[in-house]
């Protein structure tokens, strides 16, 4: 195998997949992860080409499962790619809107050996839910939610939270109180995607932010032993990167809708690599020997001030497609750093946001995925 970016030969271990099922969604939430030209990717795989992802990568070793998309939901066959996962012994989690979903098929999901279902609300009132949606789903999502509790699962609720709705947080933990929900996660917009392209709209503010935080504390004290609540803070509020994925093709392995096969899902933007395919290679040759990945593994590829800095043992450098956004290299340290020599991006971005943003937010559809990614 190649040993580019290694600093000694251990091969590092997958351990977890995401299977980006598809990227048709009914919602257009306007921080969606997914590539804002995504209308350009064209051929999804079809059922037993996710068959053959499966067994190649529980074969390498990767025990967690998680079926995203867009929305999974769209797919028929996600019953069949269940029950497969689960006779190779995958822990399987399906990231849902709801929407797609019903009694029916949450029995034939439970029969098929799902593990776990996460469903995402966008606000916790009806009104702002269903216009960040795009389309009516609050309702559903309670319905949904209840009758996931009901067939048993633990009950898992994501709020995406940003300026527009982070001021809602205490309402959104007595919503999934209401719903006895077992673990919340307070998701903080990552800015990938339609989120980067919102990003001066959606980030939120330091008060909006130390307000949120004390609520989600106080709220994570009151309810211990009830309740699980994830709440974690966007990176531009901090002074260090996070791990993004564990380091580069450490441990996650990302397949998007047309079989390209990513160390994470927002890598495919990154100018001067070519991301293999599951079409054309295996993922065993995928994860060890490919260029890509490869790439950015390690610390040898690091520069200064990462690649002598304490820190990059926790955070890996940080991330490189964050890096490659705000600074246009990915090989540079991740901005968010206070010792990165572009930190003054962030800290510009954090300066805007003082100062409430009222254009219009650009919404995750088809047409504009079209117009913004120039696609035919």
């Amino acid at each position: 195998m190649s040993t580019a970016g290694f600093e000694s030969p251990a091969r590092p271990k997958l351990l977890w997949l995401l299977a980006e099922l598809t990227y048709a969604c009914p919602l257009q939430c306007p921080y969606c992860s997914n590539p804002v030209d995504y209308a350009r990717t064209k051929g999804e795989l079809s059922t037993e080409d996710w068959l053959a992802v499966l067994r190649q990568a529980r074969a390498l070793g990767a025990t967690q499962l998680g079926f995203s998309g867009g929305e999974p939901l769209v797919r028929r066959d996600l019953e069949i790619l269940i029950r497969e996962a689960r006779s190779l012994g995958f822990y399987t989690n399906l990231i849902t809107s709801g929407l797609g979903m019903d009694e029916s098929r949450l029995k034939a999901f439970r029969e098929a050996g799902l593990d776990h279902i996460q469903i995402s609300f966008q606000a916790s009132r009806k009104d702002l839910n269903d216009y960040l949606a795009g389309t009516e789903a609050f309702t559903h999502k309670v319905e949904m939610a209840r009758a996931v509790k009901k067939h048993g699962y633990p009950m898992v609720l994501c709020f995406v939270t940003h300026r527009d709705n982070i001021d809602q947080i205490e309402a959104m933990l007595r919503l999934a109180n209401d719903l006895n929900a077992d673990y919340v996660e307070l998701a903080t917009t990552q800015y990938y995607g339609w989120a980067f392209h919102n990003r001066d709209r959606l980030l939120p503010s330091r008060e909006q932010l130390e307000r949120a935080e004390a609520i989600a504390h106080a709220y994570q004290e009151s309810m211990k032993g009830r309740m699980k609540i994830f709440y974690v803070v966007p990176d531009y509020y901090e002074n260090r990167p996070k791990a993004c994925m564990n380091g580069w093709g450490a441990v996650f392995l990302c397949i998007a809708p047309d079989g390209t096969a990513l160390p994470c899902h927002a890598a495919r933007q990154l100018p001067g690599l070519e991301f293999p395919n599951v079409r054309d290679h295996g993922i065993e040759w995928i994860w060890n020997e490919s260029s890509a990945f490869n790439c950015y593994r390690g610390f040898e590829w690091m520069r200064e001030p990462c690649r002598s800095c304490p820190e990059r043992f926790k955070d890996f450098g940080g991330c490189r497609c964050q890096a490659y956004m705000l600074t246009g290299d990915a090989a540079n340290a991740d901005p968010v750093c206070d010792l990165s020599p572009h930190h003054d991006r962030v800290l510009a971005a954090i300066g805007r946001a003082a100062h409430r943003d009222e254009k219009p937010v650009v919404f995750r559809n088809t047409k504009n995925s079209r117009l913004l990614g120039l696609a035919k």
